[in-house]
């Protein structure tokens, strides 16, 4: 998609997005890359550290009351990230990850931020329970942990100007399943696999 592109292009001449791969990518595979969440220019980043080949497949997920609240914003998602936005604040009785399903029981991948909100550390923070139940209902899509790396002093929380500071997209191998796990050691497991490639 030519905007994609445009704003892909416009990033790499900004801050680089260097992509770091623990192992060559199965393209063939579905996916659910589950990242950091440090910035706006995030979901932009993953989908420059992708192959093109990829990028045609993959959704992201954003957050509808930002990137929804106005009709610039809404074309930008919609046009230009291909996202699935998604109610942070669902009415009573709506299932907030419902959209998310629906992209994965089209067999389209995803890139998903478990924290639910940006934060301004270079960690992330704790793990929400969506990625977790995204695992039980399609498990035979791979976990795809990434680290963003310097996204955080880019383009720091509250800031819309991004800075030069070149940034590294550091993308693992996609984390195993364990029969039976827990929904707090999940989420620890998942957590970790993201810290690990920021060591």
């Amino acid at each position: 998609m030519l905007i994609s592109r445009v704003l892909i292009s416009a990033l790499r001449a900004i801050i680089g997005v260097t992509a770091r791969w623990e192992s060559p990518p199965d393209l063939s595979r579905q996916r659910i890359y589950f990242a950091n969440h440090t910035s706006h220019m995030d979901t932009l980043a993953i989908l420059a550290a992708l192959p093109p080949k990829a990028r045609d497949n993959v959704k992201p997920v954003a957050a509808a009351d930002y990137w929804g609240k106005t009709p610039f914003l809404s074309y930008l998602s919609q046009k230009g990230l291909n996202a699935v936005l998604i109610e942070r604040k669902p009415a009573p009785g709506q299932n907030v990850l419902q959209p998310i399903m629906d992209v994965l029981a089209s067999g389209k991948s995803i890139i998903f931020f478990p924290e639910g909100t940006r934060s301004t550390e270079a960690l992330p923070g704790p793990f929400k329970s969506g990625l977790f139940r995204m695992a039980q209902g399609f498990p035979d899509v791979d976990l795809v942990p990434v680290y963003l790396e310097n996204l955080h002093r880019a383009m720091p929380k509250g800031k819309h100007i991004p800075l030069p500071i070149l940034c590294t997209i550091r993308i693992g191998d996609p984390i195993e399943r364990i029969e039976a796990e827990e929904v707090g050691d999940f989420l620890s497991r998942a957590r970790d696999a993201i810290v690990r490639l920021a060591e």
